[in-house]
């Protein structure tokens, strides 16, 4: 595992960067919207046009992967949000749309060439575990950004603030040349890069991987209804302040982040179909849970009803990037992970304008209801395929 110390940070250090510039905007809006003239409600739309060009963006990136280096590519997705953060700093309407979508275009290589890399340096008995400590990069960048970009917006503004990260952004695409000549030998002098077309294929022909694919993208409608609905919920239907909210969603992500560990280390012991299941079942009792709090609820019950449903929605994302890598043919795991990141980012698009919707027609209640009944639908699948299978998939 020595030689795998380095490639796992890299790919755990560009995480962090490229979701610390996703959720810049999300924590800048109210500054952005005040100076633009629009409506601080719109950073729902924009974060659903920054996952629907990743999504875009990972099922294209497998080529490029193979050809050019995974390091080379998230080079460029780093200056790609860079380039973002730079464009928002001009302070107009039109220029922050397309800051987001090259935040979008940023986001989508990120795990395709995180997983080309893991798989060729990791051994497979520590997948999961390795796996879940690269996508404890997402809350750890969701948690600086939320640190970093208040102190820039009191200390230079929202213009100074976007140009700061960008230049830290370009700075990181720079620290991590040395390392190309390192991790990227494998992926250049490998075979010519499989058509993302025949992994779509191969990911919705194949009996585990069609069922992870398809739950992933449910999971994360979970995940992201709590992460961007949660502190609103509270404040209009538990009757807490904005600080209460946003202190538990906190607390949420940090128990969730070792959470993801343990659970990635689960998955290197037991079948990561019959984890994910089982998560998928707690996820469904945290998402009843939720909706069946209200303003009379005790402050101690949210408390332990938010920190435990937040941090079993956000566990799973490296269990199954670990059983796509697992499962992928040699030398494809970056065209499988596209496949696989594409899916879940689908889920990011079309699930929290949905939640939105069923809880403007009928309540928040009624929504999380629907999230719950869409993940246990999700988890029985797991569990029924993960049963039905002899070979152990797991490493």
């Amino acid at each position: 595992m020595k030689r795998a110390f380095v490639p796992v940070a890299s790919m755990l250090a560009i995480q962090v960067m490229v979701s610390l510039s996703v959720l810049s905007l999300s924590v800048m809006m109210p500054a952005v919207a005040r100076d633009l003239a629009i409506d601080a409600k719109l950073v729902g739309l924009f974060t659903a046009l920054i996952y629907g060009v990743a999504a875009s963006v990972a099922l294209a990136a497998a080529g490029p992967i193979v050809r050019l280096g995974a390091v080379r590519v998230c080079q460029v997705a780093l200056l790609m949000a860079a380039i973002g953060l730079a464009l928002n700093s001009i302070a107009a309407v039109a220029a922050t749309v397309v800051a987001v979508l090259f935040i979008g275009m940023a986001q989508g290589p990120i795990n395709p060439a995180s997983a080309h890399v893991l798989s060729q340096r990791v051994p497979r008995e520590y997948f999961g575990m390795v796996f879940s400590l690269k996508q404890t990069g997402v809350p750890i960048g969701f948690a600086l950004a939320g640190i970093i970009f208040p102190a820039l917006l009191a200390w230079v503004g929202w213009q100074g603030a976007s140009l700061i990260a960008a230049g830290a952004l370009v700075l990181s695409a720079i620290a991590i040349e040395p390392l190309r000549p390192r991790l990227d030998v494998i992926a250049v002098a490998g075979k010519s890069a499989t058509s993302i077309w025949r992994s779509v294929r191969f990911v919705l022909g194949h009996p585990q991987l069609r069922v992870l694919g398809w739950s992933a993208f449910i999971y994360v409608v979970a995940q992201h209804t709590f992460t961007f609905y949660l502190v609103t919920y509270l404040y209009e239907h538990c009757s807490l302040t904005i600080a209460q909210a946003g202190a538990l969603l906190s607390a949420s992500q940090i128990v969730g982040t070792g959470v993801r560990l343990l659970s990635g280390g689960a998955g290197d012991r037991i079948p990561r179909m019959r984890l994910l299941g089982w998560t998928g079942i707690g996820m469904t009792l945290g998402c009843i849970a939720i909706a069946l709090l209200d303003a009379a609820t005790p402050f101690w019950l949210i408390t332990l009803v938010v920190i435990g449903y937040g941090s079993v929605v956000i566990s799973w994302n490296g269990t199954s990037q670990a059983e796509f890598a697992h499962l992928s043919p040699p030398g494809e795991a970056a065209a499988v992970a596209a496949v696989q990141t594409s899916l879940a980012f689908s889920g990011a698009v079309f699930g929290p304008p949905l939640f939105a919707l069923i809880a403007s027609l009928l309540s928040y209640r009624m929504a999380f209801l629907a999230v719950a009944a869409c993940v246990f639908a999700a988890a029985a699948w797991q569990l029924v395929t993960a049963r039905s299978r002899l070979p152990r998939t797991s490493g």
